[in-house]
């Protein structure tokens, strides 16, 4: 019998001609399936190619980021705000999921009964209702809010109707992005000099390292001096103008999105502190430390080795399950997707770009996260 070391490249050269066949494989049925679509398509005269994303969209959009104007504006423009819709809902559903579900994962664990009692009855009810009755749920109850002339004013200049809710907004100006990247950028040197001091006794130099959260953004406004001007919503017949719009179907899904997410992401952090030692939480009580200093400077840390992988699937999820925006009136990606591809015909290319889109936004999230996860694993050896 030969030694291993010389049956090595055999081995490798077997490794690599059955992947060239199962790769050969996979073109000849891709090659096969686009070979028949075009024919078909052909004999029915239904036109193929993405040009119609340069004709005008009569597609009416309640919800734009963008400018739009029906019957103007092009399809590929529609498809581009169907885009910013979905990641305006996705971006901060992972962030509140993630605090919701981290603030009911710890509840679980917690001495005081009746909090445990009562983050796992949230935990078990939200998880075993399905999320389309959920969002539907939400839905009715926000469409059960007073007409815009009998509206809730809970604030100056805000108003809460089954229209939406309405609030003050400042008008964008040219320096506002110099502020905003200030803004982040204060944010991301504060967390580097809060890691770095939260071991420090000197309570001072803790909160002195939060500082430059504020103070970014404030050199940057005294620097570009922008003008602030606000729009307020006012009443004009049948429903408000101005202002900032969240609309009942953009908070119905946001919220039930963000509600159903957490109760996953809540047993994940429960599973995540579990597994770390509990000998880890009697040596931080023996060096003096309260339980929520050791449990955040030294339970935490270790657990997330364990949460990250799971949690980046929740993410996932989120982004896609978003998509149940059809079904409560949210004009999303696949909303305007699904209308862009009945108006033209060409379905094909329709569901192409949707697939594309969740692909890349999905690819996104799991790149960010194993990266995020890499690092943590380098920093808790």
């Amino acid at each position: 019998m030969r030694p291993l070391s010389r049956r090595l490249p055999s081995l490798r050269w077997q490794a690599l001609g059955w992947q060239a066949l199962a790769l050969a494989l996979v073109a000849l049925v891709i090659a096969t399936f686009a070979h028949n679509a075009s024919h078909n398509l052909a004999a029915r005269h239904i036109a193929t190619g993405f040009g119609f994303l340069r004709q005008a969209a009569p597609i009416p959009i309640g919800e734009t980021l963008l400018s739009y104007t029906p019957s103007v504006s092009s399809y590929g423009r529609a498809f581009a705000i169907g885009v910013l819709n979905t990641l305006k809902v996705a971006i901060p559903g992972c962030l509140l999921a993630t605090l919701l579900g981290t603030v009911i994962g710890i509840a679980r664990l917690s001495p005081i009964m009746l909090l445990a009692r009562l983050a796992a009855i949230y935990v078990e009810f939200l998880r075993d209702l399905p999320l389309l009755l959920q969002l539907l749920f939400w839905y009715g109850v926000f469409q059960t809010l007073p007409a815009p002339k009998q509206s809730l004013q809970p604030l100056p200049g805000v108003f809460l109707s089954n229209r939406g809710l309405r609030f003050p907004g400042l008008l964008w100006q040219n320096g506002f992005a110099l502020v905003l990247l200030a803004a982040v950028a204060g944010i991301v040197f504060a967390a580097i000099l809060a890691r770095r001091a939260a071991l420090s006794p000197r309570r001072r130099l803790r909160l002195a390292a939060l500082l430059p959260i504020p103070l970014f953004p404030a050199l940057a406004l005294a620097a570009v001096r922008p003008a602030f001007i606000v729009a307020w919503p006012t009443l004009h017949g049948f429903n408000f103008q101005g202002g900032v719009l969240m609309s009942p179907e953009y908070a119905a899904l946001a919220t039930g999105l963000i509600l159903y997410t957490a109760s996953y992401i809540a047993e994940i952090v429960r599973g995540g502190l579990v597994s770390v030692s509990s000998g880890q939480w009697e040596a931080g009580a023996a060096l003096g430390l309260p339980r929520s200093a050791v449990l955040r400077l030294i339970v935490l840390p270790q657990a997330l080795r364990l949460i990250i992988p799971p949690l980046t699937s929740q993410y996932l999820n989120l982004v896609k399950n978003s998509s149940l925006a059809v079904a409560i009136g949210y004009q999303d990606l696949v909303s305007i997707a699904d209308t862009t591809l009945n108006q033209t015909g060409q379905a094909i290319e329709g569901i192409a770009l949707i697939m594309v889109v969740y692909l890349a936004i999905s690819l996104a999230i799991s790149l960010a996260m194993n990266l995020y996860n890499a690092h943590l694993a380098r920093t808790t050896r």
